[in-house]
């Protein structure tokens, strides 16, 4: 999973980096299959959602909103 968030954008690698080693563990089950399935997006989708804050499907604001929240 560390390899799937290498994204090739130093934004996204940090953000999904901070998650995986901070949170991932103790993430209730269904963030963590969330942030799985947040992995299977394409790089141009995960920036407008998480960096510029576009409209993201539905089933995945939970997660977005977690990683926006991240310090």
């Amino acid at each position: 999973m560390r390899w799937q968030c290498r994204r090739g954008l130093l934004e996204l690698d940090c953000i999904f980096e901070d998650y995986l080693q901070q949170r991932y563990v103790h993430a209730p089950q269904q963030e963590q299959q969330l942030f799985r399935e947040l992995l299977n997006q394409q790089d141009p989708d995960l920036q407008a959602w998480i960096l510029y804050g576009e409209q993201a499907p539905g089933h995945l604001l939970p997660i977005i909103k977690v990683l926006r929240a991240e310090p």
